[in-house]
């Protein structure tokens, strides 16, 4: 007898007791069920839910391979170790084993906190309820680790893991049934219990209490901490960097959302597999341009003037506002997460343009933290059926004029 014959055997003996969905999980990860429909219509396809969750890790796992670049070149960086890089993306002073050990070994418990605490409620829910082992957590897993301070503390993280998953997803009845991001749920966690890990006001320095002893007796944690482009803006200072920089990521940010270069390029790769939705990330990116193109106007009008504290933001060129912060990872990874956006075709542009639109105008008007996509893709996955329903009325309504023209 074979090894799946002889799985398949141990799976029938203990149908019955409660832990066997957790060992159908672990047998499915690598082998496709051996159930299958006999009876009624059906659609025969290569893929299940889980095939699915993984093409979309292997879209982001440039974006995680990169942060763990990005964060050990920029704690070289701000201790004095290197030089900014001047060459391009295949920079010699980036693609380096030193920095990327530094980013490994401080990312890595991220996700290991972040799949093993989310997978473990997963477990302990299909135990109690005595369902399967949903999929839906393998994506929320690796867009965890992603979306948050390469600095914040492992505990906090397992806190807001089981709340995101416990009250973004299990209470509504689990993976296809929650109306919010899971991992957006976790990230407005974080910023609403601990805001002070979630400012973008520091760069990530290892050791950095050590390390400035190092440098001068008693000298101020800044001397060698900076902020996030978006920290900076939001005080009215210089971005600091280089567009080219913004673009390929060689710049401070969380880990996974500084690269559109690669976020670009993942979603291109969703938009070929049918994964990702191309009218969502393309009506996100208009509703942005025109929320940028106002505050550009207004500034512009001489309303606004270099006083005021929303001068540094409504000043950015409407076009940078896509190249800095978490817009590009957000359109591309969470404003398509299928469950929780709009289904019809006319829904995904009103979501997606509003998407953009309300994250630039909470980027600037928000003074306590300078990012707005999180908070804008929550209040449009609350809406998204709202949208879903009216669009659905209209065609109805369409559809019965054309009627009575024609029965007339």
């Amino acid at each position: 007898m074979g090894l799946k014959e002889t799985l398949h055997s141990f799976k029938e003996k203990n149908k019955n007791k409660k832990w066997i969905p957790a060992f159908n999980a672990i047998h499915t990860f690598l082998y496709l069920p051996n159930e299958t429909t006999h009876n009624g219509t059906h659609i025969k396809v290569a893929d299940d839910l889980k095939r699915t969750m993984n093409t979309v890790i292997m879209a982001m796992v440039p974006c995680l391979i990169f942060g763990m670049f990005n964060a050990g070149y920029q704690h070289n960086l701000q201790v004095g170790e290197i030089q900014a890089v001047t060459s391009g993306f295949f920079s010699s002073e980036f693609w380096t084993m030193a920095n990327f050990m530094i980013g490994f070994w401080k990312i890595l418990p991220l996700v290991i906190v972040s799949y093993g605490v989310g997978l473990g409620i997963e477990f302990i829910f299909a135990i109690i309820k005595g369902h399967e082992v949903e999929e839906g957590y393998l994506v929320t897993g690796m867009l965890v680790p992603l979306i948050v301070p390469v600095d914040i503390p492992l505990w906090m993280l397992a806190v807001a893991v089981i709340f995101g998953v416990v009250i973004g997803k299990e209470v509504f009845g689990g993976t296809g049934m929650n109306i919010l991001n899971p991992a957006l749920t976790i990230r407005a966690f974080l910023f609403f219990a601990y805001p002070t890990w979630m400012s973008g006001d520091k760069v990530w320095v290892e050791g950095a209490v050590e390390r400035t002893k190092e440098i001068a007796e008693g000298a101020n944690l800044d001397a060698i901490s900076g902020e996030t482009i978006l920290g900076s803006l939001a005080q009215g200072k210089a971005a600091g960097y280089e567009v080219m920089d913004m673009f390929l990521g060689f710049v401070p940010g969380s880990v996974g959302e500084t690269s559109v270069l690669l976020i670009l390029l993942g979603g291109l790769f969703l938009i070929f597999s049918k994964i990702g939705s191309w009218r969502i990330m393309l009506s996100s990116v208009l509703g942005a341009i025109a929320m940028g193109l106002i505050f550009n106007g207004v500034v512009d009008s001489g309303w606004i003037t270099e006083s005021s504290k929303f001068y540094g933001l409504m000043s950015t060129t409407w076009w940078h506002h896509l190249l800095i912060g978490g817009f590009a990872f957000g359109t591309v990874f969470m404003a398509t997460d299928p469950v929780t956006a709009s289904q019809t075709n006319k829904g995904k542009w009103i979501y997606g343009f509003l998407i953009g639109f309300i994250s630039i105008m909470i980027r600037v008007f928000n003074p306590a933290y300078p990012e707005g996509v999180m908070l804008a893709i929550l209040l449009m996955n609350v809406f998204a059926p709202t949208i879903d329903h009216y669009v659905v009325q209209g065609n109805v309504k369409q559809r019965m004029k054309r009627l009575k023209a024609k029965t007339a």
